[in-house]
């Protein structure tokens, strides 16, 4: 199509280009020839006039391709350069992201292997080992494991969510949230659900299970011991339905936000080596999870009092879900 344009474009500018030119020249030539003959009379200027035009008209015609092509050669050039650009850039980003992710999940599968081949070594080497000493290099070699098989099950799930189709149904937002809050056994004094009513929606319900568990989660996570989770479930219009997650804490600072739903991002570091460490892929995957379903998340940080997330879904979503890009 660029090709055609250009092709276009130049040839319609050529046609008006030298047809302005002869109609120049020929209005020329008939103005020489009127004043030859009144000026002498009888004296025939027709030859020597037309070789003139012509002269000057091919070196006119030549002047203005020579403009034209370099017009072309120029703006093309541009054209093509901003072109080629815009259509790189997300490619450049696409492939910064891979490359980032291959590397993050690379150290995250890389770190418990150690872990776990240093504890064993030392435990074989030790002729000495007693029978308890030895449970608890199994203890702890099955403690990282149970971590592997939770990052290999989160980055199937982001890969599934990447390739496959999501059927819908009808469900209950309410109902779903009200399920995952009693799967927290330990933390139901915890968690307070604020205006709890039934609010329909079509959409994948193991999925927006699996979305109020990392939020959940999350909260719970990074927020003090003992301190209020608030879960509030509202219909700002009768197309949407909307989840707000509230916590208290340290909160995120303004800088981390906008990376807060990257794969393997964590904004606390301090907690990447804790008992309760994550591989920063939970919110990776709920943001999907809203994608998928045409809705929107979001997150609103005050650093050392309280963080907001909060999730739009529409009421009614009859799509198939297609694979990612």
């Amino acid at each position: 199509m660029i090709l055609m344009t250009v092709s276009i474009v130049f040839s319609i500018a050529l046609y008006h280009m030298a047809s302005n030119e002869l109609d120049a020249r020929l209005v020329h030539f008939q103005t020489n020839i009127q004043r030859g003959y009144e000026i002498m009379p009888g004296l025939n200027f027709n030859e020597s006039l037309r070789l003139e035009q012509e002269d000057q008209a091919n070196a006119n015609l030549s002047i203005n391709l020579i403009y034209a092509n370099l017009f072309v050669l120029v703006a093309g050039g541009l054209g093509s350069y901003l072109l080629a650009r815009r259509t790189l850039e997300p490619i450049e980003k696409a492939h910064e992201s891979q490359s980032r992710f291959t590397s993050d999940a690379s150290h995250e599968l890389r770190t418990p292997l150690a872990a776990m081949k240093m504890e064993m070594e030392v435990a074989l080497r030790d002729k000495n080992a007693t029978a308890m000493e030895l449970k608890e290099v199994i203890s702890s070699n099955l403690e990282e494991v149970n971590k592997l098989s939770k990052l290999s099950e989160m980055l199937l799930n982001l890969s599934r969510l990447d390739h496959d189709k999501l059927s819908t149904e009808t469900t209950d937002l309410f109902k779903i949230t009200k399920v995952v809050v009693a799967d927290f056994n330990q933390n139901k004094h915890r968690l307070e659900i604020v205006n709890g009513k039934k609010l329909h929606l079509k959409a994948n319900e193991m999925a927006i299970s699996e979305l109020v568990k990392i939020l959940i989660d999350n909260a719970l996570l990074y927020s003090p011991q003992d301190s209020l989770v608030a879960i509030r479930l509202s219909k700002p219009d009768k197309n949407h339905v909307t989840f707000e997650i509230t916590n208290s804490g340290s909160g995120i600072s303004g800088d981390k936000l906008p990376y807060i739903f990257d794969r393997f991002y964590r904004a606390d570091a301090s907690r990447t080596n804790g008992p309760k460490r994550g591989f920063g892929l939970g919110l990776a995957l709920a943001k999907r999870i809203v994608e998928l379903h045409g809705g929107e998340i979001s997150v609103e940080s005050i650093p050392n009092e309280k963080t907001i997330f909060t999730f739009t879904l529409p009421t009614n979503n009859d799509f198939q879900a297609k694979p990612k890009n």
